[in-house]
């Protein structure tokens, strides 16, 4: 038997299961979905960076969004934030790379 401790989509158990093996799982508390949930961060944001593949940043996305809702975020919460941010200090569009501050 393989052990995850992981957060997953809620049909994962159920796919698991059409697939013939037998998944145990329980339902977090408050404290250990947001351990867990930040710990996917990382997870889908490494996967993100190790490939250029539009599924892989939806599944950030996905936890980018429950994030917000554990935190008690809207999503329009989250781009008032970024539009100010970009405001503040710009975007990302013209490519700029710090080499050194003397």
């Amino acid at each position: 038997m393989k052990k995850y401790e992981k957060l997953v989509r809620d049909l994962i158990p159920k796919i698991i299961s059409q697939n013939g093996a037998a998944p145990l799982t329980h339902i977090a508390s408050e404290d250990e979905f947001r351990t867990l949930l930040y710990r996917k961060l990382r997870e889908e944001a490494d996967e993100v960076a190790g490939s250029s593949s539009l599924e892989e940043m939806a599944d950030l996305c996905e936890v980018i969004r429950a994030i917000c809702a554990l935190e008690g975020w809207s999503l329009e919460d989250l781009e008032e934030a970024r539009l100010a941010k970009v405001a503040e200090r710009g975007a990302f569009e013209k490519r700029i790379v710090l080499e050194s501050v003397s």
